[in-house]
């Protein structure tokens, strides 16, 4: 993704989550997406979907973070 994209998404899921901790980092050899960290703990990744121009962000849920 590119930086003006990454400083709009960093800046949306703060405003959204209501969380200023919350960080969108561009990945490291991976150009159609970013990460989404809270702090250093890592939340999930966000896609861009170049056909329509939406972002779709995926998180994975660990059982074992659930106890």
């Amino acid at each position: 993704m590119k930086p003006d994209e990454i400083r709009k998404l960093d800046a949306y899921f703060k405003r959204v989550f209501q969380n200023p901790k919350l960080q969108v980092k561009a990945r490291p050899r991976k150009e159609d997406s970013a990460e989404v960290y809270v702090g250093d703990e890592f939340l999930g990744i966000v896609f861009k979907d170049e056909d329509d121009g939406d972002y779709n962000f995926s998180m994975a849920i660990l059982d074992v973070d659930l106890a």
